[in-house]
């Protein structure tokens, strides 16, 4: 646990900040994983297959999204104001839920899989093997949003060394068991799929002992609650969040479906972009939620002044990363895409992307850190309606009609433009102060909650 209320804030949110960007180094690798080794083992075929079912996942995972981002915000707002019986009935309740919600949705998916698909125009030479890796990965639906709750959970109290070990031991299951199901047991996208869900499996095991056994705050007494009072408090705040993350991978998809028009080698360049490019935002991410957690503990103790100082450090150190990520990005593309497949056309056409939009990401940088703060208030819903506005008013339209006109590119192009509007919008809301009033749920007596 990290008590970041009190001492050096640059100091505190950086140290907070690297085991969550070692973290997801890590767990790029494992998203990765599958890309990589398909791709240069199978084919640009299966790559392609493994990329076109990255927007389908990532609308289903916006659907814990909420649930653990209202769970997380609580559950730093509590250690904050050090109500150590409140976070422990919020872990309870954001169990509960999340079980029949996982459950829920991995039949959801199973059923609709073919019609998602379908209705990407993913090309007839992909299709099949698409379909086959999401209905495993829906498999293994109930392991990763447990896992994404645990790991949420920790954060919040500070602790991002914990997600940090689960994830570089699930990394190496995962590639370990990649290298196995594709290239000893031929099982192409069917083993990379297999691996995946095994490995969210393992590290989902180990997390909950982890809590259950090592940790006094979350020692549960084998007494499991349904808070309903901090299940709404939880759903207010994660709502937005989850509906933003799902207009993000709504989005996604979309692109997906107007590169599917320029076939299978736009598909397979795109999609080794898109890994390097998730490669590329780790630290801005990392920062985003480091400074939500910043917020959410500070703003519990009181502490208005320091939310602001930590405002100003964190976008410092977020667009500092940025000139190097943009640059290795901009120099080096070709080398980075042959990563994944050495096809010329592939080559070209991810090159084009990353050239294109990494010179951008400060756009988004700062888009980021305005979000965290915003979430780590309470204030969720301002960040939904400018995703909202972002991704369905410019981002999708522009790509669509640009393409026409100047084809790849033209989808590229469609990127940095919603990342520049959705930045000024909530850069002006934050100078406005509006989510300052959001922080209510400390306010709550005990006695009320202990009453649900």
């Amino acid at each position: 646990m990290y008590d970041m209320t009190e001492g050096k804030i640059a100091s505190q949110i950086f140290r907070f900040t690297i085991p969550l960007l070692i973290g997801n180094v890590f767990q790029q690798f494992y998203n990765m994983a599958d890309a990589i080794i398909v791709g240069q083992f199978v084919g640009k075929g299966a790559m392609a297959a493994v990329g076109i079912s990255f927007p389908v996942m990532f609308v289903a995972v916006s659907c814990i999204i909420g649930v653990t981002m209202g769970i997380s915000v609580l559950v730093s707002q509590f250690f904050g104001a050090k109500e150590i019986e409140r976070i422990r009935r919020t872990v309870s309740t954001g169990y509960i839920f999340t079980f029949f919600m996982s459950i829920a949705l991995m039949f959801v998916g199973i059923a609709l899989n073919d019609f998602l698909l379908t209705l990407l125009r993913t090309p007839a030479d992909v299709h099949d093997d698409a379909k086959l890796y999401l209905f495993i990965i829906f498999l293994g639906v109930p392991f990763s949003f447990g896992y994404n709750l645990l790991a949420s959970v920790l954060r919040g109290v500070g602790d991002s060394k914990t997600p940090l070990y689960l994830l570089i031991f699930s990394t190496i299951v995962n590639i370990f068991l990649d290298l196995f199901f594709v290239i000893v047991l031929k099982q192409g996208v069917g083993g990379a799929a297999i691996a995946t869900v095994i490995s969210q499996a393992l590290a989902f095991f180990l997390g909950i002992y982890f809590m259950i056994k090592k940790n006094t705050i979350f020692r549960l007494h084998r007494k499991w609650v349904f808070d309903k009072q901090l299940f709404k408090q939880s759903i207010l705040i994660g709502l937005p969040a989850g509906v933003q993350h799902a207009i993000v991978g709504i989005g996604m998809m979309c692109l997906f479906y107007i590169v599917n028009r320029f076939g299978a080698d736009v598909l397979a360049g795109y999609t080794a972009a898109m890994r390097i490019e998730s490669f590329a935002m780790m630290p801005i991410f990392n920062f985003g939620m480091a400074i939500t957690v910043f917020v959410g503990q500070n703003l519990g103790a009181g502490k208005l002044n320091r939310v602001h100082k930590g405002v100003v450090s964190t976008l410092v150190m977020t667009l500092s990363m940025c000139v190097i990520t943009s640059s290795i990005l901009g120099l080096f593309p070709d080398y980075l895409i042959s990563i994944f497949n050495r096809d010329v056309k592939v080559i070209e056409i991810g090159s084009e992307y990353l050239r294109i939009v990494s010179g951008f990401y400060f756009f988004f940088a700062i888009m980021s850190v305005y979000t965290g703060v915003l979430r780590g208030a309470g204030d969720t819903f301002i960040p939904m309606l400018v995703a909202i506005f972002s991704q369905f008013i410019l981002r999708v339209p522009l790509s669509a009609y640009l393409s026409t006109v100047c084809g790849t590119k033209g989808i590229w192009w469609g990127v940095p433009i919603a990342w520049g509007a959705g930045m000024v919008f909530l850069y002006i809301y934050y100078k406005v102060g509006y989510w300052k009033r959001k922080v209510k749920l400390i306010h709550t007596p005990l006695e009320n909650a202990l009453e649900s």
